[in-house]
C-alpha cells in the first residue's frame, strides 16, 4: 500500500492536478509546496522543526505543476508557503495573486532589496533565498584567449556557428533576456538577439549541462549556463565529467559593465494560507544562517544574505564576480516583453 502523502507527490510530480485529492494536514504546520527537489532539504526543513516544533508537509513538483495545482485549489489549496526557483516563475505568481502579501523586519534586514518583490501596499509578494549567476562557458581549443566577455559579444561575427543555448522559451534564459531589456531597451536587445540566433552552433536543444558538454565535444564553441551546472560537473568524482571540465573554461559577463546576471530561488505566503503564522516564522527561518547554508550548499548556490558564507570548493575556485544589481522584482515584470521577443527573433 502507498501512503496518501506519498501518492499526492507522485501525482504532483507528473503535473496532474486533482482538486478531491487535497490532504488533510496537520494545523500545527505549515504546508509547503516546493519546486525544490533536493535530498538537502529534508535536513532544512528538520531543523525549522526542531527549532519551532512546527512540523513541515510538503509537496515538491516542477514550478508550472505547483502553479497550476494552486490554480485548480482556489480557496481550497492547504499551501502554507510557495517556493520556486525562478524570477519569471516568481514574477508569474505574483502576477496571479497567488501570493499573500508578507512583511517581515528581520526578512527586511536579511533579504537585499534587489532579492525580493516589490513592496506591495501590505508587504512583499515574495522573498528570495538562494542565487546562482549565468555564465559564458567556452571550448579552451577554439577560443583560448578569445572567449566572449560580455552578454553582447556573443553577437559578434567571430562567434558565427558557435553559439548553443537552451530554448530561449526557457525561463532562465527569459530572465536574462528580460535583464538585457531593461538595460538595453527592446529595438538593441532584438537586434542582439537576431544576431546572436544567426551564430547558433545547431537550433536550440537540452538543458544547459547539456550545453556544457557540448561546447566540450567542440559541436558548440560557446554557451550559456547557470553556475551550479557546472559547479556539480566540477564537484563530479566521474572520470566523464572531469574529461569535460578539462575542456572548457568559463567567463563571468560584463565585469567592466552592469556585472553578470543572477537569478534567484525564492518564495512566499500562498494567498489562501490556513497556517499564516506558521508560513510567517518559516520564511523568516529561510533567511537564517543555518538554512541559507543548506539552502545554498545543496544546489551549489550562493546565498541572498550577504552575511552568510559557504564552504563550496567549487564556488571557491569560480572566485569572486561583479554581479548584476538589478532588481530581480524588474526582470519579472520584463518576461512578457522577453517572450514577444525572442519570438521575433526566431530564438526557439
Amino acid at each position: 500500500m502507498i501512503n496518501k502523502t506519498l501518492l499526492l507527490r507522485l501525482i504532483s510530480s507528473i503535473g496532474i492536478t486533482v482538486a478531491a485529492s487535497t490532504p488533510s494536514w496537520a494545523s500545527n504546520a505549515v504546508n509547503i509546496y516546493s519546486a525544490r527537489h533536493y535530498q538537502s532539504d529534508d535536513k532544512l526543513y528538520a531543523a525549522f522543526t526542531k527549532r519551532t516544533g512546527i512540523q513541515v508537509n510538503r509537496i515538491e513538483a516542477a514550478d508550472e505543476a505547483l502553479l497550476e495545482r494552486l490554480r485548480s485549489e482556489g480557496t481550497k489549496s492547504p499551501a502554507d508557503v510557495l517556493i520556486l526557483v525562478d524570477a519569471a516563475r516568481l514574477s508569474r505568481a505574483a502576477t496571479e495573486g497567488l501570493f499573500a502579501p508578507s512583511d517581515s523586519e528581520s526578512l527586511r534586514e536579511r533579504i537585499p532589496e534587489n532579492m525580493r518583490s516589490s513592496k506591495e501596499a501590505q508587504g512583499y509578494a515574495w522573498w528570495g533565498f538562494s542565487k546562482r549567476a549565468r555564465v559564458i562557458v567556452y571550448n579552451k581549443q577554439r577560443f583560448s584567449g578569445s572567449a566572449p566577455q560580455s552578454y553582447a559579444s556573443l553577437a559578434d561575427a567571430r562567434f558565427k556557428s558557435a553559439v548553443c543555448t537552451r530554448s530561449a522559451a526557457h525561463p532562465y534564459m527569459l530572465s536574462l533576456i528580460a535583464s538585457q531589456i531593461e538595460h538595453r531597451g527592446e529595438s538593441a536587445t532584438l537586434s542582439w538577439a537576431k544576431a546572436v540566433v544567426g551564430n547558433f552552433a545547431r537550433p536550440p536543444r537540452g538543458g544547459d549541462t547539456d550545453q556544457i558538454r557540448a561546447t566540450a565535444s567542440g559541436e558548440c564553441g560557446v554557451a550559456l549556463s547557470n553556475t551550479y551546472y557546472l559547479a556539480r560537473l566540477m564537484r563530479s568524482s566521474k572520470p566523464e565529467d572531469q574529461e569535460v571540465i578539462r575542456k572548457v573554461g568559463f567567463v563571468w559577463p560584463d565585469q567592466d559593465d552592469k556585472g553578470t546576471h543572477v537569478n534567484v530561488t525564492g518564495g512566499g505566503m500562498v494567498k489562501h494560507a490556513k497556517n499564516r503564522e506558521a508560513a510567517m516564522r518559516f520564511l523568516e527561518f529561510m533567511a537564517s544562517d543555518e538554512a541559507q547554508q543548506v539552502l545554498a550548499d545543496g544546489n551549489n548556490e550562493w546565498p541572498t544574505v550577504p552575511s552568510v558564507k559557504i564552504n563550496n570548493p567549487a564556488l571557491d575556485a569560480m572566485g569572486s564576480f561583479k554581479a548584476d544589481k538589478l532588481p530581480i522584482a524588474t526582470i519579472g515584470a520584463r518576461q512578457s516583453a522577453a517572450v514577444k521577443l525572442v519570438d521575433q527573433a526566431g530564438w526557439r
